[in-house]
């Protein structure tokens, strides 16, 4: 399913994921963002993966954002008003949606749209030497598409200091404000990475699924209906062929055996 922009492969039960302009610094087009939701589709629907590995191709950057250049295929800034379904957005969405996990592995900067799919992932590992940042301000306009993703996991006053001054800030920082999970040198990324993704495949498929399912309906709800809602998805999620095999197997004292297959 390899397309010229976007590369698929699968390394033990992860998918990687890879936007494959490097002479760009991986800078998102529409071709760009069909080619990481077909990803992602692909992965969902073969039991074998656990979990999506993002990143970007060569050592420029994770993805500088939005393709800004002349002879540009799509950008961020279009929008069709008879159908405006715009690219960036349709992708964030799309990894927001995703049933699998998705880690970012960001081994470069992230900067503007960039930024936005560090923000729609669920975990994220990072370069010691990475930087992240939305320097839209400084072209005269304002980081809008990935403004909702960014309320979901900055707090208010760097995110707008972030947003107003434009400035980047570096993996440390990154890290002390919740962006990723964990910091490491260049040679140990790859490591680090897979060991987080051994660490998803020991959980179970349907409880990930469900979870996610819950954790997206529970961010627009009041705390009365979040509590209210908890109770109904516990019950549905213990009434599952692998909430019974987690049962036994903590009373047996042994791993788990999760069933393989999903629904699609």
């Amino acid at each position: 399913m390899n397309s010229a922009v976007v590369l698929f492969e699968a390394r033990g039960t992860a998918a990687i994921v890879t936007i494959n302009r490097p002479e760009r610094r991986n800078a998102l087009n529409a071709e760009v963002a069909e080619g990481i939701i077909a990803a992602l589709d692909r992965a969902e629907g073969e039991p074998a993966f656990r979990s999506v590995v993002l990143t970007g191709a060569g050592d420029r950057a994770f993805c500088a954002g939005g393709d800004l250049s002349k002879d540009r295929a799509g950008t961020p800034f279009e929008v069709n008003f008879s159908d405006p379904r715009n690219f960036v957005v349709s992708l964030l969405r799309r990894i927001t949606d995703c049933r699998l996990p998705v880690v970012a592995r960001v081994n470069g900067p992230a900067l503007a749209g960039g930024f936005g799919l560090l923000c729609a992932c669920d975990m994220a590992v990072a370069l010691e030497t990475a930087t992240f940042g939305t320097p839209e301000s400084r072209i005269g306009i304002f980081p809008m598409m990935i403004l909702p993703h960014m309320l979901r996991v900055i707090p208010v006053r760097p995110l707008m200091e972030m947003c107003i001054c434009g400035e980047p800030i570096d993996a440390a920082q990154a890290l002390q404000m919740g962006l990723v999970n964990h910091v490491v040198p260049a040679a140990e990324l790859d490591a680090k990475v897979d060991w987080l993704c051994k660490r998803i495949e020991r959980s179970s498929p349907t409880g990930i699924r469900l979870g996610k399912t819950a954790l997206a309906a529970m961010r627009d709800m009041t705390l009365e209906q979040s509590l209210e809602y908890a109770q109904v998805m516990l019950q549905s999620m213990s009434s599952t062929d692998e909430a019974a095999e987690g049962f036994r197997s903590f009373q047996e004292k042994r791993s788990p055996a999760w069933v393989s297959a999903r629904p699609k």
